[in-house]
Formats: C-alpha cells, sequence, structure tokens
C-alpha cells in the first residue's frame, strides 16, 4: 500500500470550482506502466461511485457524470495526483477518495473504489 493524504476540499456555490490534490508519498511505486491511481466519491446513503483514474501511460477515463467537468492529472516530479472539478453541481457533493494501485489488469474508473490504497478522504460540498 501507499500512503495517500488528499487535500483542496470546500464549500463552493453550483458552477464553481474546485482542485483536489492527492499528495503519494511513495510514488515511486506507482511507476509501473500497470499502475491505476484515481478518485472516487461517496455522498451520504449512497453507493461508493468512481469519478476518474489515469493508468500508466497516463490515460484517463472519466465517469459519465463529470465528463467535461473534472479533470484528472499527475505530476511525478511533486508525487501529486490531481482532480480539477469545474461547473459543480449540488449532486457533487460527497466526500472524495484518492485511490492508488501498482498493478491493475485494467484501470477503470468503476475499479477505482476498490484500488488497495486509499487516503481519508476530503468533503467537498456544493450548495447556494
Amino acid at each position: 500500500q501507499v500512503p495517500l493524504e488528499e487535500s483542496g476540499g470546500g464549500s463552493v456555490q453550483p458552477g464553481g470550482s474546485l482542485r483536489l490534490s492527492c499528495a503519494a508519498s511513495r510514488f515511486t511505486g506507482l511507476t509501473y506502466s500497470r499502475r491505476c491511481m484515481g478518485w472516487f466519491r461517496q455522498a451520504p446513503g449512497k453507493e461508493r461511485e468512481g469519478v476518474a483514474v489515469m493508468d500508466g501511460a497516463g490515460g484517463a477515463r472519466y465517469a459519465d457524470s463529470v465528463k467535461g467537468r473534472f479533470t484528472i492529472s499527475q505530476d511525478n516530479a511533486k508525487n501529486t495526483l490531481y482532480l480539477q472539478m469545474n461547473s459543480l453541481k449540488p449532486e457533487d457533493t460527497a466526500m472524495y477518495y484518492c485511490a492508488a494501485t501498482s498493478w491493475v489488469a485494467s484501470c477503470t474508473v468503476a475499479l477505482a473504489p476498490f484500488l488497495s490504497s486509499r487516503g481519508q478522504g476530503t468533503q467537498v460540498t456544493v450548495s447556494s
């Protein structure tokens, strides 16, 4: 497992933006081509939902609900994964978690909640 720590959550009005960060202190464990890193979220009373993932080749995949609004990216030099969230909606309100694994056969959005390492989460609240 790789220690992960999220930051950047907060409260924002509908239409606003936030950028989440995920610091991975042992990022060298995730330089393999089969690695998978991503974000999932969980709202009260709801199932965990994959939001976005990035594979070892830099390929990004998104849940349909966030396509065109969210962007996942990474900075290997800073050992950090990001989630830029634009045009936020009230239904985006949830606890957001960073997750990662060093090897996976196929890095998919649905897999994000089940990756072997995850952080403590950061709250995102969208309301007027």
